[in-house]
């Protein structure tokens, strides 16, 4: 599967099950800031959910981006 492969999985915010589509990239990329952050991939949605303007995808693929460039900054 190439990195622009759109999945959609299930996570869980506030108790109740979403459905989200992102690319490939960007669903590991969340995976590792979850590692580093010792949280769940749900948790770190949860908080991304709690903060967003936009919507849900949107908002972690904003999300993603800026802790990237963070790290090479």
């Amino acid at each position: 599967m190439s990195a622009t492969t759109i999945r959609k999985r299930s996570v869980v915010i506030a108790g109740h099950r979403t459905s989200v589509s992102l690319e490939d990239a960007f669903w590991e990329q969340l995976q590792m800031l979850a590692r580093k952050r010792r949280q769940s991939v749900n948790a770190l949605v949860e908080s991304i959910d709690r903060e967003r303007a936009a919507n849900l995808s949107s908002a972690i693929r904003v999300f993603v981006l800026e802790n990237v460039l963070e790290q090479r900054a």
